[in-house]
Protein backbone atom coordinates (compact mmCIF):
# COMPACT_ATOMS: atom_id res chain seq x y z
CA UNK A 1 0.00 0.00 0.00
CA UNK A 2 1.25 3.45 -0.84
CA UNK A 3 0.17 6.66 0.76
CA UNK A 4 2.25 9.81 0.80
CA UNK A 5 1.46 13.47 0.37
CA UNK A 6 3.48 14.91 -2.50
CA UNK A 7 5.10 18.21 -3.34
CA UNK A 8 1.87 19.60 -4.83
CA UNK A 9 0.49 20.02 -1.30
CA UNK A 10 0.41 23.63 -0.10
CA UNK A 11 1.70 22.90 3.41
CA UNK A 12 1.07 26.35 5.00
CA UNK A 13 -2.56 26.47 3.77
CA UNK A 14 -3.22 22.88 4.85
CA UNK A 15 -1.69 23.59 8.28
CA UNK A 16 -3.99 26.60 8.76
CA UNK A 17 -6.99 24.50 7.70
CA UNK A 18 -6.08 21.76 10.20
CA UNK A 19 -5.71 24.31 13.00
CA UNK A 20 -9.10 25.92 12.22
CA UNK A 21 -10.78 22.50 12.08
CA UNK A 22 -9.19 21.46 15.40
CA UNK A 23 -10.23 24.76 16.99
CA UNK A 24 -13.78 24.37 15.66
CA UNK A 25 -14.03 20.86 17.13
CA UNK A 26 -12.44 21.91 20.44
CA UNK A 27 -14.65 24.95 20.98
CA UNK A 28 -17.78 22.93 20.21
CA UNK A 29 -17.17 20.78 23.27
CA UNK A 30 -17.36 23.78 25.62
CA UNK A 31 -19.24 26.63 23.92
CA UNK A 32 -22.52 24.79 24.47
CA UNK A 33 -22.13 25.12 28.26
CA UNK A 34 -22.48 28.90 27.99
CA UNK A 35 -25.68 28.61 26.00
CA UNK A 36 -27.15 25.70 27.97
CA UNK A 37 -29.33 27.77 30.35
CA UNK A 38 -30.95 29.41 27.30
CA UNK A 39 -31.30 26.08 25.47
CA UNK A 40 -32.94 24.45 28.50
CA UNK A 41 -35.32 27.38 28.83
CA UNK A 42 -36.29 27.06 25.17
CA UNK A 43 -36.43 23.26 24.76
CA UNK A 44 -37.51 22.32 28.34
CA UNK A 45 -35.32 19.33 29.19
CA UNK A 46 -33.21 20.05 32.23
CA UNK A 47 -33.09 16.36 33.23
CA UNK A 48 -31.42 15.53 29.90
CA UNK A 49 -29.00 18.46 29.97
CA UNK A 50 -25.87 16.43 30.78
CA UNK A 51 -26.40 14.22 27.74
CA UNK A 52 -25.99 17.19 25.40
CA UNK A 53 -22.34 17.23 26.54
CA UNK A 54 -21.80 13.52 27.21
CA UNK A 55 -23.11 12.17 23.91
CA UNK A 56 -20.74 14.42 21.93
CA UNK A 57 -17.75 13.08 23.88
CA UNK A 58 -18.95 9.47 23.67
CA UNK A 59 -19.45 9.35 19.90
CA UNK A 60 -16.28 11.38 19.36
CA UNK A 61 -14.19 8.83 21.27
CA UNK A 62 -15.85 5.80 19.70
CA UNK A 63 -15.39 6.99 16.10
CA UNK A 64 -11.72 8.00 16.55
CA UNK A 65 -10.06 4.57 15.97
CA UNK A 66 -12.37 3.88 13.03
CA UNK A 67 -11.33 7.06 11.24
CA UNK A 68 -7.68 6.28 11.96
CA UNK A 69 -7.90 2.87 10.32
CA UNK A 70 -9.88 4.15 7.35
CA UNK A 71 -7.37 6.98 6.91
CA UNK A 72 -4.71 4.28 6.37
CA UNK A 73 -6.92 2.17 4.10
CA UNK A 74 -8.74 4.81 2.06
CA UNK A 75 -6.68 7.98 2.53
CA UNK A 76 -6.28 10.91 4.92
CA UNK A 77 -7.98 13.42 2.66
CA UNK A 78 -11.28 11.57 2.02
CA UNK A 79 -11.66 10.61 5.70
CA UNK A 80 -10.93 14.13 6.91
CA UNK A 81 -13.46 15.57 4.44
CA UNK A 82 -16.05 12.94 5.38
CA UNK A 83 -15.64 13.69 9.08
CA UNK A 84 -15.96 17.43 8.49
CA UNK A 85 -19.09 16.90 6.37
CA UNK A 86 -20.73 14.79 9.10
CA UNK A 87 -19.71 17.39 11.70
CA UNK A 88 -21.26 20.21 9.64
CA UNK A 89 -24.51 18.28 9.10
CA UNK A 90 -24.69 17.49 12.83
CA UNK A 91 -24.05 21.16 13.65
CA UNK A 92 -26.75 22.53 11.34
CA UNK A 93 -29.33 19.99 12.49
CA UNK A 94 -28.43 20.67 16.15
CA UNK A 95 -29.19 24.34 15.50
CA UNK A 96 -32.56 23.38 13.98
CA UNK A 97 -33.53 21.08 16.87
CA UNK A 98 -36.94 21.66 18.47
CA UNK A 99 -36.58 19.34 21.48
CA UNK A 100 -33.82 18.08 23.78
CA UNK A 101 -34.12 14.52 22.43
CA UNK A 102 -33.58 15.74 18.87
CA UNK A 103 -30.70 17.97 19.96
CA UNK A 104 -29.01 15.03 21.73
CA UNK A 105 -29.36 12.88 18.59
CA UNK A 106 -27.74 15.48 16.35
CA UNK A 107 -25.04 16.16 18.93
CA UNK A 108 -24.22 12.44 18.65
CA UNK A 109 -23.89 12.88 14.87
CA UNK A 110 -21.76 15.96 15.43
CA UNK A 111 -19.46 13.95 17.71
CA UNK A 112 -19.12 11.19 15.10
CA UNK A 113 -17.87 13.81 12.65
CA UNK A 114 -15.57 15.44 15.19
CA UNK A 115 -13.94 12.05 15.81
CA UNK A 116 -12.02 12.39 12.54
CA UNK A 117 -10.60 15.84 13.11
CA UNK A 118 -7.90 15.38 15.75
CA UNK A 119 -6.43 11.97 14.76
CA UNK A 120 -6.52 12.57 10.99
CA UNK A 121 -5.12 16.11 11.46
CA UNK A 122 -2.17 14.69 13.41
CA UNK A 123 -1.72 11.96 10.80
CA UNK A 124 -1.59 14.53 7.98
CA UNK A 125 0.94 16.54 10.00
CA UNK A 126 3.05 13.37 10.31
CA UNK A 127 2.89 12.98 6.52
CA UNK A 128 3.98 16.49 5.58
CA UNK A 129 6.47 17.51 8.31
CA UNK A 130 9.86 16.05 9.36
CA UNK A 131 10.43 15.10 13.00
CA UNK A 132 11.62 18.34 14.61
CA UNK A 133 9.20 20.56 12.69
CA UNK A 134 6.38 18.08 13.30
CA UNK A 135 6.70 18.49 17.08
CA UNK A 136 6.32 22.26 16.74
CA UNK A 137 3.26 22.02 14.48
CA UNK A 138 1.62 19.37 16.69
CA UNK A 139 2.11 21.68 19.67
CA UNK A 140 0.59 24.59 17.78
CA UNK A 141 -2.34 22.44 16.69
CA UNK A 142 -2.87 21.12 20.23
CA UNK A 143 -2.87 24.69 21.56
CA UNK A 144 -6.20 25.13 19.79
CA UNK A 145 -7.80 23.27 22.72
CA UNK A 146 -6.37 25.68 25.28
CA UNK A 147 -7.32 28.73 23.22
CA UNK A 148 -10.83 27.31 22.75
CA UNK A 149 -11.27 26.87 26.51
CA UNK A 150 -10.62 30.61 26.97
CA UNK A 151 -12.59 31.92 23.98
CA UNK A 152 -15.59 29.56 24.18
CA UNK A 153 -17.36 31.24 27.15
CA UNK A 154 -16.83 34.72 25.67
CA UNK A 155 -17.91 33.73 22.16
CA UNK A 156 -20.86 31.70 23.45
CA UNK A 157 -22.07 34.60 25.58
CA UNK A 158 -21.77 37.03 22.66
CA UNK A 159 -23.70 34.75 20.27
CA UNK A 160 -26.50 34.04 22.76
CA UNK A 161 -26.85 37.72 23.71
CA UNK A 162 -26.75 39.15 20.18
CA UNK A 163 -28.13 36.37 17.97
CA UNK A 164 -29.64 33.18 19.47
CA UNK A 165 -28.41 29.86 20.81
CA UNK A 166 -29.00 28.28 17.40
CA UNK A 167 -26.01 30.21 16.01
CA UNK A 168 -23.48 28.45 18.25
CA UNK A 169 -24.14 25.53 15.89
CA UNK A 170 -24.86 27.39 12.63
CA UNK A 171 -21.51 29.19 12.77
CA UNK A 172 -19.81 25.87 11.98
CA UNK A 173 -21.41 25.77 8.51
CA UNK A 174 -19.44 28.56 6.77
CA UNK A 175 -16.22 27.80 8.69
CA UNK A 176 -16.49 24.07 7.99
CA UNK A 177 -17.16 24.56 4.28
CA UNK A 178 -14.15 26.90 3.94
CA UNK A 179 -11.91 24.33 5.68
CA UNK A 180 -13.24 21.55 3.43
CA UNK A 181 -12.46 23.70 0.38
CA UNK A 182 -8.91 24.38 1.60
CA UNK A 183 -8.21 20.67 2.23
CA UNK A 184 -9.87 19.57 -1.03
CA UNK A 185 -7.85 22.00 -3.16
CA UNK A 186 -4.51 22.24 -1.38
CA UNK A 187 -3.91 18.76 0.13
CA UNK A 188 -2.58 16.43 -2.56
CA UNK A 189 -1.87 12.82 -1.66
CA UNK A 190 -1.15 9.69 -3.64
CA UNK A 191 -4.07 7.36 -4.18
CA UNK A 192 -4.24 4.48 -1.74
CA UNK A 193 -4.04 1.06 -3.35
CA UNK A 194 -5.37 -1.71 -1.12
CA UNK A 195 -7.56 -4.75 -1.71
CA UNK A 196 -8.02 -5.47 1.98
CA UNK A 197 -11.57 -5.62 3.30
CA UNK A 198 -12.70 -3.18 5.95
CA UNK A 199 -12.90 -4.81 9.38
CA UNK A 200 -16.61 -4.24 10.01
CA UNK A 201 -16.85 -6.86 12.77
CA UNK A 202 -13.90 -5.35 14.59
CA UNK A 203 -15.42 -1.87 14.31
CA UNK A 204 -18.73 -3.15 15.71
CA UNK A 205 -17.23 -4.95 18.71
CA UNK A 206 -14.88 -2.09 19.55
CA UNK A 207 -17.74 0.42 19.33
CA UNK A 208 -19.88 -1.64 21.72
CA UNK A 209 -16.94 -2.11 24.12
CA UNK A 210 -16.07 1.59 24.29
CA UNK A 211 -19.71 2.64 24.53
CA UNK A 212 -20.33 0.26 27.45
CA UNK A 213 -17.17 1.37 29.32
CA UNK A 214 -17.77 5.09 28.87
CA UNK A 215 -21.48 4.84 29.68
CA UNK A 216 -20.64 2.92 32.88
CA UNK A 217 -18.33 5.74 33.97
CA UNK A 218 -21.02 8.29 33.11
CA UNK A 219 -23.39 6.47 35.48
CA UNK A 220 -20.65 6.16 38.11
CA UNK A 221 -20.34 9.93 38.23
CA UNK A 222 -24.06 10.40 38.94
CA UNK A 223 -25.85 10.44 42.27
CA UNK A 224 -27.33 8.02 43.27
CA UNK A 225 -25.27 5.38 41.46
CA UNK A 226 -27.25 2.70 39.60
CA UNK A 227 -25.05 -0.33 40.26
CA UNK A 228 -27.34 -2.66 38.27
CA UNK A 229 -26.78 -0.62 35.11
CA UNK A 230 -23.04 -0.44 35.77
CA UNK A 231 -22.91 -4.23 36.18
CA UNK A 232 -24.78 -4.67 32.90
CA UNK A 233 -22.36 -2.33 31.14
CA UNK A 234 -19.36 -4.24 32.46
CA UNK A 235 -20.76 -7.58 31.28
CA UNK A 236 -21.36 -6.13 27.81
CA UNK A 237 -17.90 -4.51 27.78
CA UNK A 238 -16.11 -7.76 28.73
CA UNK A 239 -18.05 -9.86 26.21
CA UNK A 240 -17.62 -7.44 23.31
CA UNK A 241 -13.98 -6.80 24.29
CA UNK A 242 -13.19 -10.54 24.15
CA UNK A 243 -14.99 -10.81 20.80
CA UNK A 244 -13.02 -7.82 19.50
CA UNK A 245 -9.69 -9.43 20.43
CA UNK A 246 -10.74 -12.76 18.86
CA UNK A 247 -11.80 -10.95 15.70
CA UNK A 248 -8.56 -8.99 15.41
CA UNK A 249 -6.50 -12.20 15.60
CA UNK A 250 -8.21 -13.78 12.56
CA UNK A 251 -9.23 -11.00 10.13
CA UNK A 252 -6.97 -10.14 7.21
CA UNK A 253 -6.73 -6.41 7.95
CA UNK A 254 -7.59 -5.76 11.64
CA UNK A 255 -8.94 -2.41 12.83
CA UNK A 256 -6.20 -2.25 15.51
CA UNK A 257 -3.40 -4.77 14.78
CA UNK A 258 -2.69 -6.55 18.07
CA UNK A 259 0.98 -6.77 17.06
CA UNK A 260 1.25 -3.09 17.98
CA UNK A 261 0.95 -4.05 21.65
CA UNK A 262 4.13 -6.14 21.43
CA UNK A 263 6.00 -2.86 21.04
CA UNK A 264 6.88 -1.59 24.52
CA UNK A 265 7.25 2.00 23.36
CA UNK A 266 3.77 1.97 21.81
CA UNK A 267 2.20 0.59 24.99
CA UNK A 268 4.17 2.77 27.41
CA UNK A 269 3.68 6.05 25.53
CA UNK A 270 -0.06 5.52 25.16
CA UNK A 271 -0.38 4.74 28.88
CA UNK A 272 1.59 7.89 29.72
CA UNK A 273 -0.65 9.94 27.39
CA UNK A 274 -3.80 8.54 29.04
CA UNK A 275 -2.59 9.19 32.60
CA UNK A 276 -1.26 12.70 31.94
CA UNK A 277 -4.44 13.58 30.04
CA UNK A 278 -6.42 12.39 33.06
CA UNK A 279 -4.41 14.74 35.29
CA UNK A 280 -4.81 17.54 32.74
CA UNK A 281 -8.63 17.40 32.68
CA UNK A 282 -8.76 17.36 36.50
CA UNK A 283 -6.42 20.33 36.67
CA UNK A 284 -8.36 22.37 34.09
CA UNK A 285 -11.78 21.60 35.61
CA UNK A 286 -11.04 21.89 39.34
CA UNK A 287 -8.55 24.76 39.44
CA UNK A 288 -11.33 27.25 38.50
CA UNK A 289 -13.38 25.85 41.41
CA UNK A 290 -10.50 26.83 43.68
CA UNK A 291 -10.11 30.35 42.29
CA UNK A 292 -13.88 30.99 42.29
CA UNK A 293 -15.04 29.17 45.41
CA UNK A 294 -12.09 29.83 47.73
CA UNK A 295 -10.55 33.03 46.40
CA UNK A 296 -13.94 34.48 45.34
CA UNK A 297 -12.79 35.56 41.86
CA UNK A 298 -15.04 36.01 38.82
CA UNK A 299 -15.46 33.18 36.30
CA UNK A 300 -13.45 35.07 33.67
CA UNK A 301 -10.50 35.38 36.04
CA UNK A 302 -10.81 31.72 36.96
CA UNK A 303 -10.51 30.80 33.29
CA UNK A 304 -7.32 32.81 32.97
CA UNK A 305 -5.76 30.75 35.78
CA UNK A 306 -5.15 27.92 33.28
CA UNK A 307 -4.19 30.18 30.34
CA UNK A 308 -0.40 29.97 30.96
CA UNK A 309 -0.55 26.18 30.54
CA UNK A 310 -1.96 26.62 27.02
CA UNK A 311 0.75 29.12 26.09
CA UNK A 312 3.59 27.10 27.62
CA UNK A 313 2.23 23.97 25.94
CA UNK A 314 3.48 25.44 22.64
CA UNK A 315 6.87 26.15 24.22
CA UNK A 316 6.98 22.58 25.52
CA UNK A 317 6.27 21.18 22.06
CA UNK A 318 9.14 23.21 20.58
CA UNK A 319 11.43 21.83 23.30
CA UNK A 320 10.19 18.30 22.53
CA UNK A 321 11.19 18.71 18.88
CA UNK A 322 14.74 19.60 19.89
CA UNK A 323 14.96 16.79 22.46
CA UNK A 324 13.63 14.04 20.20
CA UNK A 325 16.56 14.41 17.83
CA UNK A 326 18.99 13.66 20.68
CA UNK A 327 17.20 11.60 23.34
CA UNK A 328 14.98 8.54 23.63
CA UNK A 329 11.24 9.06 24.26
CA UNK A 330 11.64 7.38 27.66
CA UNK A 331 14.30 9.91 28.75
CA UNK A 332 12.27 12.85 27.44
CA UNK A 333 9.11 11.72 29.26
CA UNK A 334 11.06 11.25 32.51
CA UNK A 335 12.18 14.87 32.22
CA UNK A 336 8.79 16.27 31.14
CA UNK A 337 6.86 14.47 33.88
CA UNK A 338 9.08 16.25 36.40
CA UNK A 339 7.41 19.56 35.45
CA UNK A 340 3.93 18.10 35.95
CA UNK A 341 5.02 16.37 39.16
CA UNK A 342 6.27 19.67 40.59
CA UNK A 343 2.94 21.32 39.72
CA UNK A 344 0.98 18.44 41.28
CA UNK A 345 3.01 18.50 44.51
CA UNK A 346 2.66 22.27 44.83
CA UNK A 347 -1.13 22.02 44.40
CA UNK A 348 -1.25 19.60 47.34
CA UNK A 349 1.01 21.64 49.62
CA UNK A 350 -0.27 25.19 49.11
CA UNK A 351 -2.77 26.66 51.60
CA UNK A 352 -6.34 27.60 50.74
CA UNK A 353 -5.72 31.37 50.54
CA UNK A 354 -2.83 31.13 48.06
CA UNK A 355 -2.63 34.33 45.92
CA UNK A 356 -3.97 34.11 42.36
CA UNK A 357 -0.57 34.87 40.82
CA UNK A 358 0.80 31.62 42.26
CA UNK A 359 -1.67 29.64 40.13
CA UNK A 360 -0.38 31.37 37.01
CA UNK A 361 3.12 30.13 37.84
CA UNK A 362 1.90 26.58 38.58
CA UNK A 363 -0.05 26.62 35.32
CA UNK A 364 3.03 27.68 33.37
CA UNK A 365 5.16 24.91 34.93
CA UNK A 366 2.53 22.26 34.17
CA UNK A 367 2.05 23.62 30.64
CA UNK A 368 5.68 22.96 29.73
CA UNK A 369 5.30 19.39 30.99
CA UNK A 370 2.03 18.86 29.13
CA UNK A 371 3.51 20.18 25.88
CA UNK A 372 6.62 17.99 25.98
CA UNK A 373 4.79 14.87 27.21
CA UNK A 374 1.81 14.86 24.82
CA UNK A 375 3.88 15.87 21.78
CA UNK A 376 6.53 13.24 22.52
CA UNK A 377 3.97 10.49 23.09
CA UNK A 378 2.16 11.30 19.83
CA UNK A 379 5.31 11.34 17.70
CA UNK A 380 6.77 8.29 19.45
CA UNK A 381 3.76 6.09 18.65
CA UNK A 382 3.81 7.36 15.05
CA UNK A 383 7.49 6.42 14.79
CA UNK A 384 7.00 2.89 16.13
CA UNK A 385 4.87 1.79 13.16
CA UNK A 386 5.17 1.56 9.37
CA UNK A 387 3.82 4.45 7.33
CA UNK A 388 0.69 2.50 6.38
CA UNK A 389 -0.22 2.23 10.10
CA UNK A 390 0.38 5.85 11.16
CA UNK A 391 -3.37 6.58 11.06
CA UNK A 392 -4.12 3.65 13.36
CA UNK A 393 -1.31 4.55 15.76
CA UNK A 394 -2.26 8.22 15.90
CA UNK A 395 -5.96 7.53 16.42
CA UNK A 396 -5.22 5.02 19.19
CA UNK A 397 -3.09 7.66 20.92
CA UNK A 398 -6.00 10.11 20.62
CA UNK A 399 -8.37 7.45 21.97
CA UNK A 400 -6.05 6.76 24.92
CA UNK A 401 -6.02 10.45 25.80
CA UNK A 402 -9.80 10.74 25.44
CA UNK A 403 -10.44 7.66 27.59
CA UNK A 404 -7.96 8.93 30.18
CA UNK A 405 -9.87 12.20 30.43
CA UNK A 406 -13.35 10.65 30.40
CA UNK A 407 -12.64 7.94 32.97
CA UNK A 408 -10.62 10.15 35.30
CA UNK A 409 -13.22 12.90 35.15
CA UNK A 410 -15.66 10.44 36.73
CA UNK A 411 -13.04 9.36 39.29
CA UNK A 412 -12.27 12.98 40.24
CA UNK A 413 -15.99 13.65 40.58
CA UNK A 414 -16.43 10.69 42.91
CA UNK A 415 -13.51 11.81 45.12
CA UNK A 416 -14.79 15.38 45.17
CA UNK A 417 -18.38 14.43 45.99
CA UNK A 418 -17.52 11.81 48.64
CA UNK A 419 -15.17 14.19 50.47
CA UNK A 420 -17.65 17.03 50.29
CA UNK A 421 -20.60 14.91 51.48
CA UNK A 422 -18.56 13.53 54.36
CA UNK A 423 -17.46 17.01 55.49
CA UNK A 424 -20.98 18.43 55.09
CA UNK A 425 -22.49 15.58 57.11
CA UNK A 426 -20.11 16.23 60.01
CA UNK A 427 -20.67 20.02 59.94
CA UNK A 428 -23.40 21.92 61.71
CA UNK A 429 -26.00 23.61 59.50
CA UNK A 430 -24.09 23.29 56.19
CA UNK A 431 -25.77 21.74 53.13
CA UNK A 432 -24.60 20.66 49.68
CA UNK A 433 -26.76 23.43 48.22
CA UNK A 434 -24.55 25.93 50.07
CA UNK A 435 -21.47 24.37 48.47
CA UNK A 436 -23.04 24.83 45.03
CA UNK A 437 -23.65 28.50 45.81
CA UNK A 438 -20.09 28.92 47.08
CA UNK A 439 -18.54 27.76 43.79
CA UNK A 440 -20.75 30.10 41.72
CA UNK A 441 -19.57 33.74 42.07
CA UNK A 442 -23.07 34.95 41.19
CA UNK A 443 -24.71 33.18 44.14
CA UNK A 444 -22.01 33.32 46.83
CA UNK A 445 -23.46 36.61 48.11
CA UNK A 446 -26.60 34.69 49.17
CA UNK A 447 -24.59 32.81 51.83
CA UNK A 448 -24.14 34.05 55.42
CA UNK A 449 -20.73 35.75 55.70
CA UNK A 450 -19.92 34.01 58.99
CA UNK A 451 -20.25 30.58 57.31
CA UNK A 452 -17.89 31.33 54.40
CA UNK A 453 -14.64 30.28 56.16
CA UNK A 454 -16.02 26.82 57.02
CA UNK A 455 -17.56 26.38 53.57
CA UNK A 456 -14.28 27.30 51.91
CA UNK A 457 -12.40 24.89 54.16
CA UNK A 458 -14.72 22.05 53.06
CA UNK A 459 -14.14 22.97 49.40
CA UNK A 460 -10.38 23.15 50.00
CA UNK A 461 -10.34 19.67 51.58
CA UNK A 462 -12.32 18.25 48.66
CA UNK A 463 -10.01 19.83 46.06
CA UNK A 464 -7.00 18.71 48.10
CA UNK A 465 -8.09 15.08 47.72
CA UNK A 466 -8.73 15.58 44.00
CA UNK A 467 -5.15 16.76 43.51
CA UNK A 468 -3.80 13.88 45.62
CA UNK A 469 -5.44 11.57 43.07
CA UNK A 470 -3.87 13.70 40.33
CA UNK A 471 -0.43 13.20 41.91
CA UNK A 472 -1.02 9.43 41.95
CA UNK A 473 -1.67 9.58 38.19
CA UNK A 474 1.70 11.21 37.56
CA UNK A 475 3.46 8.60 39.71
CA UNK A 476 1.69 5.90 37.66
CA UNK A 477 2.81 7.69 34.48
CA UNK A 478 6.41 7.36 35.67
CA UNK A 479 5.80 3.65 36.27
CA UNK A 480 4.32 3.25 32.78
CA UNK A 481 7.26 5.08 31.22
CA UNK A 482 9.70 2.74 32.97
CA UNK A 483 8.22 -0.08 30.86
CA UNK A 484 9.53 1.62 27.69
CA UNK A 485 12.66 0.27 25.97
CA UNK A 486 12.84 2.87 23.22
CA UNK A 487 15.63 4.03 21.01
CA UNK A 488 16.19 7.53 19.65
CA UNK A 489 13.32 8.72 17.43
CA UNK A 490 13.66 8.38 13.68
CA UNK A 491 13.94 11.43 11.49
Amino acid sequence: MSQQTNNKTNIPVVTVALFVATFMSAIEGTIVSTAMPTIVGDLHGVSLMNWVFSIFLLTNAISTPIYGKLADQIGRKPMFLLGLLIFIIGSVMSGLSHSMIVLIFWRAVQGIGAGSIMPVSNTIIADVYPLEKRAQVLGLNSSAWGIASIIAPLLGGFIVDNLSWHWIFFINLPIGLIVMGMIFIYLDEDKVTTKSKIDVRGMTFLTVTLLAIMYAFQILGQTPVNWFEIGGCLVVAVFSGVMFIRTETVVENPLIPLSLFKNRTFVAQNLVAALVSGFLIGYEVYLPDWTQGILGLRASMAGFAVTPSSLMWIVGSFIAGKMMAKMTPKAIINASLAFVLVGAVIMILIPAETPFVAFLLISAICGVGFGITITTSTISVQNTVDHNQIGVATSFNTLARTLGQSLMMSAFGIVMNMTMMGKVASSNGITLNMMDKLINPQTVSELPVKMLPELRQILYSSLHNVFILGLILIVLAYAANSYDRSKKSKK
